[in-house]
């Protein structure tokens, strides 16, 4: 059974840094696009940045020049760096992937989320 085990969320302090762990358990054949949403009190999930195997980026508007998705393949694992984190930058924060189990079945992953806080 593929799983995806998040850490690094935490309280911290307008403007501090934090940085998120995505990591990919079980048998798999490989990893295509990863993905951070996050779910505020009271709102939609959205989605904040996605990263391809190919290391391809976007993000969301509200994060550009803050925060920096990337990932590490032979680690199976997903980063994401926020700096100057704002007090509307607290979430529960979720990790996606689409992951190839074997020659053709590919399955579309979350992880159980972490919970980000940013104090003013």
């Amino acid at each position: 059974q593929v799983q995806l085990v998040e850490s690094g969320g935490g309280l911290v302090q307008a403007g501090g840094s934090l940085r998120l762990s995505c990591t990919v358990s079980g048998s798999i054949f490989s990893i295509n696009t990863m993905g951070w949403y996050r779910q505020a009190p009271g709102k939609q999930r959205e989605l904040v940045a996605t990263i391809t195997s190919t290391s391809r980026t976007t993000y969301r508007d509200s994060v550009k020049g803050r925060f920096t998705i990337s990932r590490d393949n032979a680690k199976k694992t997903m980063y994401l760096q926020m700096n100057s984190l704002q007090p509307e930058d607290t979430a529960v924060y979720y990790c996606n992937a689409a992951v190839r189990t074997s020659y053709d079945t590919y399955v579309n992953v979350w992880g159980q989320g972490t919970l980000v806080t940013v104090s003013s």
